[in-house]
């Protein structure tokens, strides 16, 4: 194919065909321009094209047939290229309707069927006729067409002898169907494909939900995003496929939505589940789809589920009273005794449900940032020891590093001499490979969890990690800091235009920590050695 053809689209290396919608029928089409993806390969796409192009022209066809039934647009006001056989159906239906409209005249009678007219007709459907015999033929209903803006072809050209000889075909049709009526017989049929009346509108390409998934992780990994691979979107969408039986993106409608989140509701799921999972994620992704032309449109756009206010029956962070409880637990915490080395707890396990809760205490970290320290994000510097959270360990939702100064609680607990005994790497979790890390820190997160849990440490209504969170919020207002500075600590952003001037230091975040009071702990000296080790 030469050069650029006409309903053609690239862009960031995928190809498109791809149709204006004129301005009249663009309410009953919802869209300025239609688009159908052809892939990445061109030759591919060029082969595709042609059907591509039929189908959007179908599609606003029909939109126009719409304007015309609603009394909005008169008949035959498009301003749009159809093909060939869309204009011979055209043509032979407005014969067949002109026969009709003869034979309510009494005068119809006198007229016959010119055989000469029929020979020449068969002579140019057979490729014989010239040019001046197509002109001669349907030459007129050529220049209706392209008065109207149905064709552009120019006059002689290849394109116009085929769009003649198309006509000549429905002509022809026409004539034989008026002969059959002559003879009284009004039950005639058409057997040329073209001219069938289209029962059911041509399909696109099947638009696959899963590979339209991956796709879409596979950008927002590259944009740092989504590095655990999105495993409960994948749920998300496996759920939204059985429900539908299908997977075909492009047939999903706002009804299969809805029904598909109130059947989830009636499975039981929590409102918030399906709201900021299910319903989330497959908007986000049919969303991306739209944005970037693999989907005509986004029906998930509005698809909503609401969601109780819920009741707080007390403060969302830890107590003074239940955040000692919890960490004098975990500082002094001991793995039970199993003489199958197999099925030990690991060091990396035990140090987690030691020391991060203290970590997450004085840091007001997320449970996972604190689950994916290593080694070297512990340093010293300027006499000032400090913690790096940075992507690099695994995530940081913010996508950027901080540094935290150690408090001198942790500090003297003996959290430093863990460091310094440990070797490089992840200290609360196995992995060996970065690709690794997040997946493997937020195991250890997931089971320090479950161990606070069970251990009737953490009260109802209360997560037992993100409470840290929320107490250091609280503990940093009660002791006067700047909630700049606090925000800073804690990977929060800042609430005006005049928060993003300006650097948050170590100094200053160190000036916070200090700030904050020691935790009453009153650890035996034997717990406080053993928290050194980070051993069983």
């Amino acid at each position: 194919m030469a050069g650029k053809p006409r309903h053609w689209k690239e862009k960031d290396g995928r190809f498109y065909a791809r149709l204006a919608v004129p301005s009249n029928l663009r309410k009953i089409v919802g869209r300025s321009e239609l688009t159908e993806a052809l892939g990445g390969d061109r030759r591919a796409a060029q082969r595709l094209h042609p059907a591509a192009v039929a189908r959007l022209q179908h599609q606003i066809t029909e939109a126009e047939r719409k304007a015309v039934d609603a009394g909005d647009v008169p008949d035959e006001s498009g301003r749009f290229v159809l093909t060939p056989a869309q204009l011979a159906r055209r043509h032979y239906e407005a014969r067949l309707r002109f026969d009709n409209e003869l034979r309510n005249d009494w005068r119809y009678a006198a007229i016959s069927i010119d055989d000469r007219l029929v020979a020449d007709l068969r002579m140019a459907v057979a490729g014989k006729g010239s040019d001046g015999l197509l002109e001669e033929l349907i030459g007129r209903e050529i220049e209706r067409f392209r008065a109207v803006g149905y064709i552009q072809c120019e006059r002689y050209s290849d394109e116009w002898r085929q769009l003649a000889r198309t006509l000549c075909i429905a002509e022809l049709e026409a004539l034989e169907r008026a002969a059959e009526r002559d003879d009284g017989d009004f039950s005639g049929l058409t057997s040329i494909p073209m001219l069938v009346a289209i029962v059911e509108e041509d399909r696109p390409a099947p638009v696959p939900l899963k590979p339209l998934l991956r796709d879409y992780i596979a950008v927002r990994q590259a944009l740092g995003k989504h590095k655990n691979g999105a495993r409960a979107w994948e749920r998300a969408a496996e759920s939204l496929a059985k429900h539908l039986k299908h997977s075909d993106a492009g047939q999903i409608t706002k009804r299969n939505l809805l029904d598909w989140r109130d059947k989830l509701i009636a499975e039981g799921k929590a409102p918030k589940t399906v709201s900021d999972v299910y319903l989330a994620s497959v908007r986000a992704v049919l969303r991306w789809a739209f944005e970037n032309d693999r989907l005509p449109s986004n029906v998930a756009e509005t698809v909503r589920q609401q969601v109780p206010k819920k009741i707080m029956l007390r403060e969302r962070g830890y107590t003074t009273a239940e955040a000692c409880a919890v960490l004098k637990v975990s500082l002094g915490y001991q793995p039970a005794f199993r003489s199958n080395p197999a099925n030990r707890e690991s060091p990396q396990i035990t140090a987690a449900k030691r020391w991060i809760p203290l970590l997450c205490a004085f840091t007001g970290a997320r449970v996972t940032e604190m689950a994916q320290l290593r080694r070297e994000d512990v340093r010293e510097e300027g006499g000032t020891w400090t913690l790096r959270i940075t992507p690099e360990a695994g995530s940081v939702k913010s996508g950027n590093f901080r540094d935290v100064p150690v408090h001198r609680q942790v500090i003297d607990l003996g959290f430093i001499a863990l460091v310094l005994s440990a070797p490089a790497g992840p200290l609360f979790h196995a992995a060996k490979k970065p690709e690794g890390y997040l997946r493997a820190a937020r195991v250890t997160a997931g089971r320090l969890s479950q161990w606070l849990g069970k251990a009737g440490l953490v009260p109802p209504d209360i997560q037992p990690s993100h409470a840290w969170r929320h107490r250091f919020k609280t503990v940093g207002r009660e002791i006067g800091a700047s909630d700049r500075v606090v925000d800073a600590i804690q990977d929060h952003a800042g609430r005006t235009a005049g928060d993003k001037y300006g650097d948050v230091t170590i100094p200053a975040k160190q000036r916070v920590i200090d700030m904050l009071p020691d935790y009453d702990l009153d650890l035996p000296t034997a717990a406080v050695a053993e928290t050194t080790t980070g051993q069983e």
